[in-house]
């Protein structure tokens, strides 16, 4: 089976590469040129984990190969994936003007029947309106479009991992014929019958995936549905962390406990600064939007939205009262990108802190393991190191924003002893209170009181 993917961003690109190890022949297109040419010469925009790995083999393999030219891409294959992005306009829809250029270029230049794939995120009855546009704009009467929806699951951090070890592959269609062929598509994953980039020598034991087959309206909604779910659990674990501030309550305790239950589960339900990147916000906008429209009252989804958004203005809070003044104060930033493992900061809290913080006037300095470049773009003025020592170096706040796993393994007696105030305000509870306490720190985070009980060190 020969597969085309259109849209070499992250999702096009990790759907690519996977496809691509698990068998199949793929050829990747973009309309940004220059993307192409350096994907061409082994080079990643984007940082995931063990994506280099697979893109560097399936290419040396003959499996995966990129090209300019979208109208090659679409007549060499047997079934299309559009990963182009659909970013929120202005007024928080979803922007679906590239999915509609794509509608086109696969009318006019597919040359043969095809199954056409939604793999980006779109709202419900997008699949209609793709496959109006195929009809309206092919070339030959000779030719049909079949649409399918296909949403991804990808965790940026593990989206190689996701993609071979998923818990549910979801397809949304409207025939059998469109229903098997991608079922044979993913058969390596479902059967297990793949090379794993991740894990060596052998795959942790594991539930096989279920394979779910839905209706296309079906299959649109549950992605939204999905994310706009986990965006509720991380708004609830931070009233809760508000709530457990007023009442004497630990946090940790109260979520770890909850999250036992088995109707619930404790992922996502973790107290902080809450959430960013570039999936959950835009989702939620485009869910409530797509609720609007249909007459649907969403407000717990809009509730959960402005939860979210009072995190940075109460970290910031517990900032002032402990600085008193802001203005001129040296401040140290542990973490930029949205969440560890990878270099996005898009919609990230720690950019809108850091925002907020020069707009004080407080002197600031940053780090994160990966998202340091792309942060120099948005912030040219400020001073970035690679060594966390030097940003606590003579600081008089230092701020945990990203909990990567490197932060947890520093020497904080050397922390401590390098800053001008040892005060930490961790955004993310990533530390242990008393353990920061008994090294001399005033240590400052979401809904934990200062001694941690034995529940939560469980």
């Amino acid at each position: 089976m020969k597969l085309a993917v259109i849209g070499c961003g992250y999702v096009g690109l990790v759907t690519g590469c996977c496809l691509a190890e698990a068998g199949h022949n793929v050829i990747a297109t973009d309309n940004d040129a220059a993307r192409i040419a350096a994907l061409k010469a082994g080079k990643i925009p984007i940082y995931e984990p063990n994506l280099d790995t697979v893109l560097n083999r399936v290419v040396r393999e003959g499996r995966l190969r990129f090209t300019a030219d979208c109208g090659e891409a679409v007549r060499a294959s047997d079934v299309v994936f559009i990963c182009v992005g659909t970013p929120p306009t202005e007024t928080g829809e979803a922007d679906l003007s590239a999915i509609d250029s794509v509608a086109r270029v696969i009318a006019t230049e597919a040359g043969s029947s095809k199954l056409v794939v939604e793999k980006s995120t779109v709202p419900a009855q997008t699949g209609e309106q793709l496959k109006r546009a195929l009809q309206a704009y092919a070339r030959s009467a000779g030719w049909s479009f079949r649409v399918a929806s296909n949403p991804e699951f990808l965790r940026e951090g593990t989206a190689v991992s996701d993609f071979f070890h998923p818990d549910r592959i979801v397809v949304g269609v409207e025939d059998s014929e469109s229903e098997q062929q991608l079922r044979e598509l993913y058969r390596p994953i479902l059967e297990g019958n793949f090379r794993c980039p991740v894990h060596q020598p052998s795959c942790p034991a594991a539930a096989k995936a279920d394979f779910v087959v839905t209706t296309i309206a079906s299959a649109e909604l549950i992605k939204h549905a999905s994310n706009s779910f986990l965006g509720l659990k991380i708004s609830y674990a931070n009233v809760l962390a508000d709530l457990c501030e007023r009442l004497g309550g630990n946090v940790d305790e109260v979520t770890r406990a909850v999250g036992l239950d088995p109707r619930i589960g404790g992922q996502f339900l973790k107290a902080g600064l809450g959430f960013g990147g570039f999936c959950l916000p835009k989702d939620i906008q485009a869910f409530v939007k797509l609720a609007d429209h249909a007459g649907v009252d969403f407000t717990l989804l809009k509730e959960a939205e402005r939860i979210n958004k009072q995190r940075v203005d109460l970290l910031l809070q517990k900032a002032k009262t402990a600085l008193w003044v802001m203005k001129g104060k040296q401040v140290g930033v542990l973490g930029i990108a949205f969440k560890p493992n990878t270099d996005d900061i898009r919609l990230a809290p720690a950019v809108e802190v850091i925002r907020r913080l020069i707009a004080e006037g407080a002197v600031v300095r940053a780090t994160d393991p990966e998202g340091m470049e792309r942060a120099r773009a948005v912030f040219p003025d400020i001073q970035f190191s690679q060594d966390p020592y030097e940003v606590a170096r003579g600081a008089d706040a230092l701020l945990i924003l990203t909990e990567w796993e490197q932060f947890r393994r520093l020497d904080w007696k050397r922390i401590h002893d390098e800053m001008a105030r040892p005060l930490v305000i961790d955004g993310r509870n990533m530390l242990r209170p008393a353990e920061m306490k008994a090294l001399g720190f005033e240590y400052l985070s979401f809904g934990r009181p200062d001694i941690v009980g034995v529940l939560a060190q469980a």
